[in-house]
């Protein structure tokens, strides 16, 4: 039986720096991701064909989300880049580490590859990026003093009290963000490698899309968490959208 590591395993050193599994799956997420987009950039039609077609679609259905949430038909092309790139990248990293024959690739008795999300290092810098650029969002749209004055406020006692709270909600944002894609993930990938060990073949296949199921769904929460953060912190003081 495959063993299950809680943390993506180490292919190779360089230096002191450790070059594991995971980053691999990740960068190779990475180029695939990049070279799709220029090739679908070079084949931008003004009647578009059935890929092109298919990708306008996902656009336009996640902006009309983000409208409903931020207000505003500019606000929601404003922020696009930064949520659509959350979902896409952990959604291809959280499908393709379930793909067939990913797991079984091996170098020097180590899988190849892993699901990026499945190491907790991923999801935790994804969560702090999310977190950090947000609140840059906020003090970019309602000022830096003005953003700051949520955490930091002298005005009285209750004032700087729910100026803690909020301090404290960041941080909790960044732990709750990242366990739950890391466990939703790994779990999934216990549960895989148990069912294929004990029942392989044509069981596991219900659990497979089970797990590509709910690797699209945590990639759409982490994404609108996102979102709505964004909302939220471009909301302070009563702004208008």
């Amino acid at each position: 039986m495959e063993e299950i590591s809680l943390k993506a395993q180490s292919l190779f050193h360089i230096g002191s720096f450790t070059f594991t599994n995971g980053l691999l799956l990740t960068l190779v997420v990475s180029a695939i991701l990049i070279t799709f987009s220029f090739v679908l950039r070079s084949k931008i039609k003004m009647v578009p064909g059935k890929l092109q077609g298919a990708v306008e679609i996902g656009v336009e259905s996640l902006l009309g989300l983000m409208e409903s949430t931020l207000g505003t038909a500019k606000a929601a092309e404003k922020y696009f880049p930064l949520v659509a790139t959350i979902f896409i990248f952990i959604m291809c990293s959280n499908l393709l580490g379930i793909f067939p024959g990913v797991g079984s690739l091996s170098f020097h008795e180590t899988p190849l590859f892993r699901s990026p999300a499945a190491d907790l290092n991923f999801t935790l810098a994804f969560a702090v990026i999310s977190v950090i650029v947000t609140n840059i969002i906020g003090m970019a749209s309602v000022g830096t003093f003005k953003h700051l004055g949520k955490y930091i406020n002298f005005h009285g006692p209750i004032e700087f009290f729910i100026g803690i709270l909020e301090a404290i909600s960041e941080f909790a944002k960044i732990i709750s963000l990242s366990f739950r894609l890391f466990g939703n993930v790994f779990a999934g990938e216990v549960l895989m490698t148990i069912i294929s060990f004990l029942a392989p073949y044509f069981i596991p296949l219900p659990f497979m899309f089970l797990e590509l199921f709910v690797g699209i769904i945590q990639a759409f929460i982490f994404s609108m968490i996102t979102l709505v953060s964004i909302s939220l912190h471009t909301a302070t003081h009563g702004e208008e959208h």
